[in-house]
């Protein structure tokens, strides 16, 4: 068994502990203290994030995306396959060194993503770019965490708040789709995006797509009209 290489280490923005890039041999994992958050050998359920979502939205002249978390760029490169050339993805990014390990050491994992002309980066928080758009995209795509609640900072509790729920909505077009990536179930959140006014489906993915794998779970939840789904 070959042995974990630690390549870098960065503390967290506004948050407890540090994530660290790690390699064995072909394989990167980053891990937050001793949780992995996720590990290059298993894509299959960040890939289905983004392919769920955006079949939603493909047929449409301009579609515009925000993703949640760079990562390993999985959910980036399945938007990317499923888009078209007018396509439009904003990635938010807070760690500014998860993008340089993306540019350097995990380059061959990115392939030609980062370059992409549809591609723009952005080191910053992702909730603040949702509370300042108003009817800004089609679809918002979340994995800064492992499901709905700050894992790696307390803040982003407020992504997945009512309020929080809220502000995604207004900051998407209509029709427009909201995703959230989890490790596991949450019986509490499918309510909350009800009640801030989405038609819900929850769709249980493997980690490893059809080849098996942890199950994980994504809702993928559709904006109302403004007159539904609000109490």
């Amino acid at each position: 068994m070959i042995p974990w290489t630690l390549l870098d280490t960065t503390p967290i923005p506004g948050g407890e502990g540090e994530l660290r890039l790690k390699r064995r041999g072909a394989e990167f994992s980053i891990t937050l203290g001793n949780i992995e958050l996720m590990n290059s050998r298993l894509s299959g359920s960040e890939e289905a994030l983004a392919t769920l979502s955006c079949e939603r939205i493909q047929a449409r002249p301009q579609p515009r995306v925000l993703i949640g978390g760079l990562g390993m760029g999985f959910t980036l490169r399945a938007a990317l396959t499923v888009l078209g050339a007018k396509a439009r993805i904003v990635v938010a990014e807070l760690i500014p060194a998860v993008v340089d390990w993306a540019r350097g050491p995990m380059a061959e994992v990115f392939g030609a993503s980062l370059t992409d002309p549809r591609v723009s980066i952005e080191e910053a928080d992702v909730g603040r770019l949702i509370r300042s758009g108003r009817s800004t995209y089609d679809a918002i795509l979340l994995d800064v965490d492992n499901g709905p609640e700050g894992l790696t900072r307390e803040a982003n509790d407020g992504l997945y708040d009512i309020e929080g729920l809220r502000a995604a909505r207004k900051a998407l077009r209509h029709d427009g789709v909201l995703a959230v990536w989890s490790s596991g179930p949450d019986r509490n959140f499918a309510s909350r995006l009800r009640k801030a006014g989405f038609h819900v489906d929850e769709v249980k993915v493997r980690a490893n797509g059809q080849r098996g794998g942890a199950r994980h779970v994504i809702w993928i939840a559709t904006s109302l009209d403004s007159t539904e789904g609000q109490s």
